[in-house]
């Protein structure tokens, strides 16, 4: 049985739609590198934004 993997050791990258951070998921495993959306959420509201900038929320 292979060794488990932190979820810390996996890449991420940046969401193109919502600019938060994302982690390596099995299931883009063939296609990592293609990958530019956290979710099926930001992939289809990528064209609705009204400005290409990510939205800050207030903390």
């Amino acid at each position: 049985m292979p060794k488990m993997r932190r979820k810390a050791d996996l890449p991420t990258k940046i969401c193109a739609a919502c600019g938060r951070p994302f982690a390596w998921r099995r299931k883009w495993a063939r296609d990592w590198d293609e990958v530019k959306f956290c979710s099926d959420r930001c992939r289809s509201e990528r064209g609705r934004a009204s400005s290409s900038m990510p939205k800050k929320r207030a903390s």
